[in-house]
């Protein structure tokens, strides 16, 4: 197929190398230009603008940091009357995947816009750390049109172990993910939590974390954020700490719009509140385990 890529960061950039090895043809466009680059020896070619990325395109495909650039990205400067956007450009009955983590609220308009241009929305976000893009192994939550998402399939394949398809509604899937973010940064409060208590009374945490996961708690989750509290290895980043804040805060937004009560998700904000007023901005999420630590005395 023929494909633009937009977003070409820890994520994206691995992504998109999996779709050209699978034999897709990519327009790429990056903010950073050296990034998009990269690819180019593989084939792609490298555009100036989202727009131009998605010219005569049958599917654009989006992965960026947040809502912002996202908006930027398809509607594009509005001194320019958004002609250098991706919405400007997409060709009708093209398709629009986001693979973005979103607000519902963003993901709603997407899908109302691209309707009004005679082109397709599907919302595509995923699970998985940047080791797992590279592997191919990301697990995919979509929801759209199902012919749409029925077409987009063989790029999902290209670049995740397992799709679940959740509805036709596009917004459903940004549901999803922003609820298993949340549980994520529930296990890795908990675990902070658990290693503070083991550490203060003496006992060997590595052994606590060998326990957990041989017995109850045998699952990635908590071998993966386990071991990097118990290391206090925050560095270099699989999620940086202020994007874990910015999904903490869509997930409320969300939640408040569905008037439902999530008190575990604004004790998860304050945590990221206090990490980042400690300077730990450039860290990976999980290092919110310190403030665990530190209120312990550790």
């Amino acid at each position: 197929m023929k494909i633009a890529f937009i977003g070409l960061g820890n994520m994206g950039l691995a992504m998109a190398q999996n779709l050209i090895k699978a034999g897709h043809s990519l327009r790429v466009y990056n903010r950073t230009r050296s990034r998009a680059s990269e690819l180019q020896s593989a084939g792609a070619h490298v555009a100036a603008t989202p727009g131009e990325a998605a010219e005569g395109v049958e599917i654009a495909l989006t992965m960026l940091a947040d809502d912002h650039a996202l908006e930027s990205v398809v509607f594009g400067d509005e001194k320019n009357a958004g002609k250098d956007g991706l919405l400007a450009s997409l060709p009708a009955h093209a398709i629009h995947i986001s693979c973005s983590t979103i607000s519902v609220a963003l993901s709603r308009r997407m899908a109302a816009a691209h309707a009004e241009r005679r082109q397709h929305y599907v919302s595509a976000p995923v699970f998985g750390r940047p080791d797992a893009a590279s592997a191919a192994k990301l697990f995919i939550v979509a929801a759209g049109p199902s012919a749409q998402v029925a077409k987009c399939q063989p790029l999902f394949d290209a670049m995740g172990q397992k799709t679940f398809v959740v509805g036709e509604d596009a917004p459903g899937a940004n549901v999803i993910k922003l609820n298993g973010n949340f549980l994520i940064t529930t296990v890795i409060e908990s675990l902070a939590e658990s290693f503070a208590l083991v550490r203060k009374s003496g006992l060997d945490a590595n052994q606590f974390l060998e326990i957990l996961t041989s017995t109850l708690f045998n699952a990635p989750i908590y071998k993966t954020y386990g071991a990097l509290i118990v290391a206090d290895k925050f560095t270099p980043p699989g999620f940086k700490l202020p994007l874990g804040l910015k999904d903490n805060r869509l997930l409320l937004a969300a939640a408040e719009e569905a008037a439902v009560p999530m008190p575990m998700a604004s004790l998860v904000r304050d945590r990221f509140l206090a990490a980042m007023a400690q300077g730990m901005g450039e860290l990976d999420w999980s290092s919110i385990a310190r403030i665990s630590a530190g209120d312990a005395g550790l």
